[in-house]
């Protein structure tokens, strides 16, 4: 490789990699209109795995919009992200493909700002892995899919009133 491809490539790299976080910060921070500019114009996602929905951008935002205000605090941390470049009409680069982990804790909204003894520790976690299908188009990296494959999840725990004799 020359000097100029590997430039390249790590230019490309670090977009890529700046297209994922912008995509965690904005289902943190229930951005819904940067979440769909982040998606080509035949975008999609798929969070089925974790008891959501499949669509086009649009429609999922708006799902995410609706579901995501059960949670007064959510934060995304994407990692382990493995980036792999392919090929559109034999151009080198102008795909990728993203596979990454994630944990998402978050604190349901009923709960307020805090639980009932002050904390404001999350009630809800979960995590899997993500499977990010990206193109390169004129405005820059855009995603084209998304898939969620969630892995497991922990709930708040229950407590059962005791017994009265």
């Amino acid at each position: 490789m020359t000097q100029r491809v590997e430039l390249a490539t790590l230019r490309d790299r670090l977009a890529v990699d700046g297209l994922i976080t912008d995509y965690a910060v904005a289902v943190d921070d229930g951005d819904w209109e940067s979440y769909r500019s982040l998606f080509a114009p035949d975008g999609r996602a798929d969070y089925r795995s974790a008891g959501g929905i499949e669509g086009d951008a649009g429609s999922v935002a708006d799902w995410l919009a609706e579901s995501m205000r059960l949670f007064s605090m959510r934060q995304h941390l994407i990692v382990n992200r493995r980036v792999r470049f392919g090929l559109l009409e034999q151009d080198t680069g102008d795909t990728a493909r993203v596979q990454a982990d994630y944990i998402n804790p978050m604190r349901f909204a009923q709960n307020g700002e805090g639980s009932s003894d002050g904390s404001l520790a999350p009630d809800f976690v979960c995590g899997g892995r993500y499977a990010f299908a990206l193109l390169r188009t004129d405005t820059g990296w855009r995603l084209r899919e998304v898939v969620v494959q969630e892995k497991w999840r922990r709930l708040p725990e229950r407590t059962t009133p005791a017994m009265i004799d």
